[in-house]
């Protein structure tokens, strides 16, 4: 999973932003989570993130060409879950979940994850 992992990125969706950042001005459904502002110019760490879930098994199917349509990253008590939106590319939007939304298992993949 290393190469594919690799291949992943981070592009981000103004959808879930309420403040300006990397992926445009901020369109916030009122449907949509909104990720947190410190995150706003996060691009790269949290392309790190999307390949750390990859690189852990933290996916979920269908798969779209070759990649995952979900991956899930937990960061201290917060799970996100990144949304495949470009299958050829492997762009991912993310957002953080609900911990009633969180996937089973996912605390387990996380346990000996060193906290950044």
């Amino acid at each position: 999973m290393n190469g594919l992992a690799e291949q992943a990125q981070y592009v981000g969706s103004p959808e879930h932003k309420d403040v300006p950042s990397f992926a445009g001005p901020p369109r916030l459904r009122a449907d949509a989570s909104c990720c947190p502002r410190g995150l706003a110019d996060g691009q790269q760490m949290i392309t790190e993130w999307l390949r750390e879930a990859i690189r852990r098994g933290a996916t979920g199917t269908p798969w779209e060409g070759a990649f995952p349509r979900y991956v899930w990253y937990k960061h201290e008590e917060t799970v996100f879950e990144g949304r495949l939106v470009n299958r050829t590319t492997g762009e991912y939007k993310g957002y953080p979940l609900e911990r009633n939304e969180w996937p089973d298992g996912i605390e387990e993949i996380y346990a000996d994850h060193v906290r950044d």
